[in-house]
């Protein structure tokens, strides 16, 4: 028996419940890792919620997307990697919350000696997802200024940081003024706090009335038309969360300024293992050279409720990882 959370009905953090569950052995062409950190992503709250009924399991499941850890035994046909290797997986299947999970061979990928797992576990989905954001549905580089909400975020402080040494200039917006100094440090060239300002007319301000190459929007409805504002002709408004709820797109959204619009999923981008072992060594690379720098809280896995809470009330920065072992 291990330890998991569980979550048997949707709503709120505290419908999640610690249990011991039977785990059993790894089948063909899978791995068992005795996790050594999981990390907490903002899709968790969503199928927390039940805002992704078709995409989250059936309940009850086991909540979590990411995680790093130890393999403990392999499945036949496994050769991808071994017992006492130290690994780290982003996306499907949804079971992190644990203390052990069993896991596809193919989607997990090796964690370099010089990362400490706990730093793999809070950057994987979260690096992977920003090297999406920055190197594949737009490909940031000198020259372009883009706008970045949520900066101070676990993904929005990687990319930020990625998008400046990609030669960019950055804007990010942020909701509190310890956030501020947050986002500066990550790579902001200029941070606007949304509290205190109107976003639009900052950015327009400081682009000069031409906007922006590119906004990267997570929250969804309340920053959405602001986000397309701030586009500039033939821009991009690539969205990829709904922390405040779902925008609604229209026709005249896209049509106003002929604006790229994209949804990416990093999972999609990534379904092939070259693909997600490409992906994982450059955001590992990154790290390694110190261009990433990742910034993480810890919980223990008993308190994975609270976490979730201070998550959704922006009480948080950077990433956030349950520690089994606490």
């Amino acid at each position: 028996m291990v330890k998991a959370i569980r979550l048997y009905e949707h709503g709120a953090p505290e419908m999640m419940k610690l249990e011991d569950v039977e785990l059993g052995e790894p089948k063909t062409g899978e791995i068992k890792m005795k996790n050594i950190a999981i990390g907490i992503n903002y899709l968790d709250v969503y199928m927390r919620k039940g805002l992704l009924i078709g995409y989250s399991p059936p309940l009850p499941y086991t909540p979590g997307m990411e995680a790093a850890g130890v393999v403990i035994a392999l499945g036949p046909e496994v050769t991808s990697c071994k017992v006492g290797d130290i690994v780290a997986y982003a996306g499907f299947p949804v079971c992190a919350y644990a203390e052990e999970q069993i896991l596809p061979a193919e989607r997990v990928v090796q964690v370099p000696p010089s990362i400490d797992p706990i730093v793999a576990a809070a950057a994987i989905f979260k690096g992977l997802t920003a090297e999406v954001l920055v190197r594949r549905c737009f490909k940031v580089g000198p020259g372009h200024t883009i706008l970045y909400h949520a900066a101070a975020g676990g993904v929005g402080s990687l990319a930020c940081q990625w998008a400046n040494a990609l030669g960019a200039t950055v804007i990010g917006t942020v909701s509190t003024k310890e956030k501020v100094v947050q986002a500066k440090e990550d790579g902001c060239h200029h941070v606007i706090n949304y509290k205190e300002e109107n976003f639009v007319d900052r950015v327009m301000e400081i682009t000069s009335g031409k906007g922006v190459d590119v906004a990267y929007d997570s929250i969804g409805k309340d920053t959405f038309e602001g986000s397309l504002a701030c586009v500039k002709t033939r821009g991009y408004m690539v969205s990829f969360g709904m922390a405040s709820g779902e925008a609604e797109l229209t026709y005249r959204h896209l049509t106003y300024k002929s604006v790229f619009f994209t949804i990416p999923q990093f999972l999609l981008y990534t379904e092939a293992r070259s693909d997600l072992v490409a992906a994982s060594q450059d955001v590992f690379s990154n790290i390694e050279k110190g261009v990433l720098r990742v910034r993480v809280n810890q919980y223990p896995l008993s308190q994975a409720v609270q976490a979730h809470s201070d998550l959704e009330n922006r009480k948080t920065t950077g990433s956030i990882v349950l520690i089994p072992s606490k």
